[in-house]
């Protein structure tokens, strides 16, 4: 048990999460931890936001916020602001409990922008000011040494309603697909397509993905692309904070094929032993991970699910 037991009445450990939108991934994960941590004695609060940058303060500002989920290029976007001296400090202190999902960046766009480096001296929407999908943006642009037109900072909604306007080129999404404001919300007859991202210079820092022909109706071929992972995050606890979330990273840990089976279809593509460079593991958590590696637990394995499925 993990909870505290005073005058034989039962606590349970109080833990925050910083996630997203209410209509993203990020919250949605957020709502399957808290399922799963009420049945072991964790009351996981769910807090929504508007995304990795915002989320990275929460967690080095807040104590009562332990956790919260950012992109993998958070880090690598701080650490460039090599003078600034709190961003260092936020860097030094932001520690991996566990690396999630893959999200692939959409970038969307009229037919006559034929790849990234189209976008020289157009009108692009980067999200909004602090979001995961601003940050990578401009990564993008730094990295690719590509200079657009205009960087609008606009919501994703807002983005596609001026994109089918013709009050801008193109427009950036980095989200697991399928997305659903593409899936719902575009159609054929909208005169847009996904956007091919190879240029060399940014697949030297970001892994290769494809979005699979078909995930949107109105999308038949398959798209060449880059990801982020999603990232669980914690502050560098030295305090009771540290066992904390410590036990909460071994209930996620002993869980796997509950999460994969329950929760969000991402889940089944989440590995934990997922070797994230840059980023460093919670000292707390591989602590308390590593007992329940020497316990064996059994764990989510994709490919024994899905034979195990066929047999039955």
């Amino acid at each position: 048990m993990i909870s505290f037991i005073f005058a034989g009445i039962t606590y349970a450990v109080e833990l925050t999460i910083v996630t997203g939108k209410e209509s993203g991934t990020y919250y949605r994960f957020g709502l399957d931890l808290k399922t799963l941590g009420e049945s072991h004695d964790f009351q996981l609060t769910v807090v929504p936001s508007n995304g990795s940058i915002e989320n990275l303060n929460a967690v080095y500002k807040r104590p009562n916020t332990q956790l919260g989920i950012v992109q993998s290029d958070v880090l690598a976007f701080i650490s460039r602001t090599k003078s600034n001296e709190m961003l260092r400090s936020v860097a030094n202190k932001t520690k991996m409990v566990f690396p999630l999902y893959n999200e692939e960046v959409h970038l969307l766009a009229r037919t006559d922008i034929s790849d990234f480096d189209a976008l020289r001296g157009k009108r692009v929407a980067i999200g909004e000011d602090g979001s995961g999908t601003y940050l990578t943006a401009k990564l993008l642009f730094e990295m690719s040494k590509i200079r657009p037109g205009d960087q609008v900072l606009i919501g994703t909604d807002d983005a596609l309603a001026m994109l089918k306007a013709g009050k801008i080129d193109a427009m950036f999404y980095v989200a697991g697909y399928p997305v659903k404001l593409f899936s719902e919300s575009v159609k054929t007859g909208d005169a847009l397509h996904l956007v091919s991202i190879t240029n060399q210079n940014i697949l030297r820092y970001y892994p290769k993905a494809e979005i699979p022909g078909n995930t949107y109706d109105w999308q038949k071929e398959a798209v060449n692309t880059i990801a982020v992972k999603a990232v669980l995050v914690s502050f560098d606890f030295k305090s009771a904070n540290c066992d904390n979330v410590g036990r909460f990273a071994e209930m996620v840990w002993n869980n796997q094929n509950w999460l994969a089976q329950n929760g969000h279809s991402k889940w089944k593509s989440v590995d934990l032993e997922y070797d994230l460079k840059g980023w460093e593991q919670f000292n707390c958590a591989r602590k308390y991970i590593a007992k329940s590696k020497r316990k064996d637990p059994v764990r989510f394995n994709p490919v024994f699910e899905a034979i195990k499925e066929i047999l039955e």
